[in-house]
């Protein structure tokens, strides 16, 4: 019997390449891949943060007149917006390394359960964000 035959049909192996940068809005992520990146930027956008929240706390303690003049600037939609932002920044961060932990443990790594705590990160922290936004612009 031929080689051919005891083989079967070849399959069609997929293809790998450099994707150019006029292709990367056709490229779709996985939604681990999207969860990793914004690990990272919601990182970042934290240890920029940190020094001028720093000062700014440091400022706010000096007096009570700074303290009031500091909660006065915090009541402003626009810098509420930033506070939000921040947190976001922080509940996501926390969420996908709490994922990054028990995948540390091996606990979790295979395609479907990496997919779900993947969603379960972004469901997590939106909904910890919202309750905060909630909470920022008086709702309770």
């Amino acid at each position: 019997m031929s080689e051919a035959v005891r083989e079967g049909p070849k399959k069609q192996r997929p293809q790998f390449r450099n994707i150019h940068v006029t292709e990367l809005s056709n490229y779709r992520l996985p939604l681990a891949g999207v969860v990793s990146i914004l690990h990272r930027i919601s990182g970042f956008a934290m240890f920029v943060a940190l020094p001028v929240i720093l000062y700014l706390f440091q400022m706010s303690l000096l007096s009570e007149d700074t303290f009031k003049y500091f909660a006065g600037i915090a009541q402003h939609p626009l810098v509420k917006l930033v506070i939000l932002a921040l947190c976001w920044a922080y509940f996501q961060h926390f969420c996908a390394g709490l994922r990054h932990l028990f995948m540390d443990l091996h606990m979790g790594l295979d395609k479907d359960s990496a997919r779900k705590s993947a969603a379960t990160v972004l469901a997590a922290s939106l909904f910890l964000t919202f309750v905060t936004a909630l909470k920022l612009f008086g709702v309770f």
